[in-house]
């Protein structure tokens, strides 16, 4: 008798346990859902805002328990008045969050990995393309606001990788008819948002600024001096001149070329400290 109230007692907890198993199965899925649809909101919200042009996302998925987050074929938009429709498209995502902060004012992330990227920069006259006209809405650094309009983000390591550049002249440059796709280096960055500025609008941009001072410094001698001097201007506005890129300035300036000369020129006050005024 005591044996089979013994049976009957596992068979119930069993049951019990199944069913509350089942109940947490469905607690996480519908949870996931959610997050899922409101990160893509979010992102798609984000970008737009600070781009100024349209940016979708196929898909968003995160895994509650693992703290991982996958994005599948981002588009950027272009702006009105070029040939294609979208900048860049960005075929996978893999970001390393602490789920945990999702819930508070600051969510942090171990780290990011954008992979195979694709970006058609267009030509249009001497002194336009449409990354740059993009990059010309994102403000500069003083000019931001105090205070992120989302959630502020931190981001250990942010890593951009199999970035390749397709340019497209939609108007005749001399001796540039036909230009090969430049293959970008991996672009790393690290303790983003340590000054509590950083939400997804501003991330948004400087990976954007990123990738244009990349294509300005393997570009320097290789593409269109229409292309690089307007794009170097607006990455000198926006503060994000690196030393490679004057560098490579420095040296395409030493071969004797009027490129040289137009990235160079005013750059150099740019990483020089200012003098204290009396």
């Amino acid at each position: 008798m005591k044996g089979w109230k013994m049976r009957k007692s596992l068979r119930v907890l069993r049951i019990v346990l199944l069913v509350v198993l089942v109940v947490v199965l469905v607690v996480v899925t519908a949870v996931s859902l959610f997050a899922d649809r409101a990160l893509k909101i979010g992102i798609e919200t984000a970008g737009t805002k600070a781009l100024n042009v349209g940016v979708s996302l196929d898909d968003v998925d995160l895994s509650i328990l693992g703290g991982k987050i996958g994005l599948e074929n981002l588009l950027i938009n272009n702006p009105p008045g070029y040939k294609n429709d979208t900048l860049l498209e960005l075929q996978e995502a893999r970001i390393g969050v602490d789920v945990k902060s999702l819930l508070g004012d600051e969510v942090k992330i171990r780290d990011i990995r954008l992979n195979r990227m694709n970006l058609v920069l267009e030509q249009r006259g001497v002194s336009s393309n449409n990354l740059q006209d993009i990059i010309k809405s994102i403000p500069s650094k003083d000019k931001q606001d105090d205070e992120p309009s989302g959630k502020k983000l931190h981001i250990d390591n942010l890593e951009i990788t199999d970035v390749t550049v397709k340019i497209k002249l939609l108007s005749f440059v001399p001796g540039k008819a036909d230009i090969p796709p430049l293959k970008l280096r991996p672009i790393k960055m690290t303790d983003l948002g340590s000054d509590n500025k950083l939400d997804a609008a501003v991330l948004s941009g400087k990976i954007l600024v990123a990738i244009a001072g990349g294509i300005a410094e393997q570009g320097t001698g290789v593409l269109p001096e229409e292309i690089i001097g307007p794009l170097t201007g607006e990455l000198k506005r926006l503060g994000a001149v690196s030393e490679t890129l004057l560098k490579e300035g420095r040296k395409v300036l030493d071969e004797g070329t009027d490129l040289g000369k137009e990235i160079t020129k005013g750059l150099e006050g740019l990483l020089k400290p200012k003098k204290k005024q009396e």
